[in-house]
């Protein structure tokens, strides 16, 4: 598989956990004890950091945004196992973790053997 490829994954595994993150804690089941801006700084501000390296393909970004998917995957099995009437979000959440994990290592490794 060529490498652009991996990156197409990274980023479809991305751009579907912050579209899931936004729609999850805003539209489909909003916070009732936290406003809902704290929120989103909590939840989706670690994916803004490495954001801009992710989109210009820097190994270190991705290797970066790698780890940081790592905590996405374990909230939504926390999310599946204690909260049955939100399973199918938090499954979305664990696929498209493993995909950004996934994607982004694989590009990352593929890149090294290109050197």
């Amino acid at each position: 598989m060529k490498r652009i490829y991996y990156h197409y994954m990274a980023l479809t595994g991305f751009f579907g956990l912050f579209i899931l993150l936004m729609l999850w804690n805003t539209v489909l089941s909003p916070s009732t004890h936290l406003p809902v801006a704290i929120v989103l700084l909590f939840v989706i501000g670690p994916l803004l950091f490495p954001f801009k390296g992710l989109l210009n393909a820097n190994l270190r970004s991705c290797t970066w945004m790698s780890y940081i998917s790592l905590f996405y995957f374990t909230y939504g099995i926390s999310e599946a196992y204690t909260t049955p009437s939100e399973l199918n979000y938090a499954l979305l959440e664990v696929f498209f973790s493993l995909l950004l994990c996934v994607g982004s290592s694989l590009y990352v490794y593929t890149a090294e053997k290109i050197k």
